[in-house]
């Protein structure tokens, strides 16, 4: 009899739970594509192992998001990849390269000014692929129709965020950047007397010079928002949206931001309730290597492998640096492996082998590896962090070059500039990395704080997904600054007022004192 409760009990259970959850629910997903592809596919990979149907959209000219999946439904719409390919990049790793010449505090200014001019270009073509989705009547009464629970986008790119708010569904943003900036500094509020404004390579210790700096990078990008990008909406916006509204409101309509970041990396600054740390939660133990790679890490005896790897969107670099860096590897005693896309360097030594794609995550934590050189970029720090693998940082573009400075503050990460790159520095900074234990002691502090978490980031980053799916949305963690005016914001009109009302009893005060000197003189006179 015991033994029969027992089980109608666990039933019992088992039932209440599943009605509970939300397996199940119908998920649209715009993800941008490259290495913000890895960080969705991740959460896809998780979303689909609990019975929740997802359908991405993506260009049918994607470099890295397959058409055909056992995880989610793919339909083609048209996207940035559309009119832009990876020349795109190259091009601007180029005149990026060219501005980093410049003396230090300038030359963030013209790097900036260099992106501004391609961040006008991206955001017009994707205006007008939002104009071509919006108006596809078809799709728009397909999407309508599948009455999807939620919208999960990556806002580096607008599209997500334009189809969400137009649909009307609960967003949650798997977020680092936003149209121009960094995620935080759209949601959160970013003092910049200590909170660095993204480009400005500056820490959160800042100097008066320092802070004139950050100050003038904050008022640039807001200069970006509202007067580059939000007219390239303009017209989108008054057609398909109530008045008022523009890209940066619709941005802040999201109900939960999944932030890419931890604060083992990020500076400390002040956050907003709607703000969830998922940083690092790509990363995973290391799974044993194809049977070829892990014969070359065994080969490399007590020295050790240094890998290198500078992301999806630039594998290679101009010819002389990349001739450089192989001389700078053949003198060493350590294998390397290297990811690597173009002609043969002839200053390839035997030590060094040559891939067109490598497992990062593995070949990290692997216990052969002694050094990671990377580009800088978010995934490749946060797996070095996780594995607690010391870093010779290469910075390239956009980000890497704060992402790197906020490492070696903390004592993690030597930084190599591309452009002045010679074998002579390159071999000297990568022996300090190899060979001074200060590095390696650092990451692992870092790492071990990395770890020490009430619950892994996937789990937390899910957990917000579905809670948004089973409460439809979050409005009440969403603050209500979002909708003041700016001057509301800052209490400037009650600043004006106040200061009126002392102006005002001021000058009564003077004009009564006034008065009664004329009278008290007036009398004295006839007296």
């Amino acid at each position: 009899m015991s033994n029969t409760v027992s089980v109608f009990l666990a039933l019992l259970c088992y039932l209440l739970l599943q009605s509970s959850s939300c397996s199940g629910s119908r998920i649209l997903v715009v993800p941008v594509d490259g290495s913000h592809w890895i960080n969705m596919k991740i959460i896809l990979e998780e979303l689909h192992s609990r019975g929740h149907e997802i359908t991405v959209l993506r260009s049918a000219k994607s470099w890295y998001i397959p058409s055909n999946s056992s995880i989610y439904t793919s339909i083609n719409v048209p996207m940035f990849e559309d009119e832009a390919n990876r020349d795109f990049y190259i091009k601007m790793l180029q005149d990026v390269m060219d501005r980093r010449s410049y003396p230090t505090f300038i030359r963030t200014f013209y790097q900036q000014h260099v992106l501004t001019s391609k961040i006008g270009d991206c955001h017009k073509m994707l205006a007008r692929a939002a104009a071509k989705i919006l108006e596809d009547t078809m799709l728009m009464k397909k999407l309508r129709d599948t009455k999807f629970d939620l919208m999960l986008t990556d806002p580096a790119f607008s599209l997500g965020v334009i189809l969400g708010g137009y649909l009307k569904l609960p967003m949650v943003f798997n977020v680092r950047w936003i149209n121009n900036r960094e995620g935080h500094q759209t949601v959160a509020p970013s003092p910049v007397s200590y909170v660095p404004v993204s480009g400005s390579e500056l820490h959160d210790q800042m100097n008066f010079l320092e802070r004139t700096k950050n100050m003038l990078h904050y008022l640039h990008i807001v200069y970006e928002q509202y007067f580059i990008i939000n007219p390239a909406y303009s017209d989108l916006f008054q057609k398909h949206f109530p008045r008022g509204t523009d890209l940066v409101s619709l941005g802040l309509s999201a109900d939960i931001w999944l932030s890419r970041a931890d604060f083992v990396f990020e500076f400390p600054r002040p956050t907003m309730p709607n703000v969830v740390y998922v940083g690092g939660f790509q990363c995973k133990k290391a799974h044993p290597l194809p049977n070829d790679l892990e014969a070359f890490m065994q080969s490399s005896g007590k020295h050790g492998v240094v890998v290198m790897s500078l992301g999806t969107l630039v594998s290679a670099l101009p010819p002389e640096i990349t001739e450089a860096i192989a001389a700078a590897f053949a003198q060493l005693p350590q294998k390397v492996i290297w990811r690597f896309v173009g002609d043969k360097p002839s200053s390839l030594g035997n030590n060094t082998r040559l891939v067109k794609w490598l497992p990062q995550n593995d070949l990290l934590g692997h216990p052969k590896t002694r050094v990671f050189i990377a580009h800088g970029g978010t995934n490749g720090l946060y797996e070095a962090i996780y594995h607690g693998v010391p870093v010779l940082g290469l910075p390239l573009l956009f980000d890497q070059f704060d992402n790197l400075l906020r490492m070696k503050v903390r004592g993690a990460v030597r930084v190599v500039e591309a452009r002045s790159l010679t074998k002579d520095n390159f071999l000297e900074a990568l022996k300090d990395v190899l060979e001074n234990p200060f590095y390696r002691k650092n990451i692992q502090r870092l790492s071990q704080l990395h770890r020490d978490r009430p619950m892994p980031p996937m789990d937390t980053a899910i957990f917000w997904i579905e809670y948004v799916i089973r409460n439809k949305g979050a409005a009440h963690l969403q603050s209500a600054g979002f909708s003041l005016p700016w001057y509301s914001y800052f209490c400037l009109d009650v600043a004006v007022v106040v200061l009126a009302l002392i102006g005002t009893s001021i000058w009564v005060s003077v004009l009564i004192c006034r008065l009664l000197c004329c009278r008290n003189g007036k009398k004295m006179k006839a007296e």
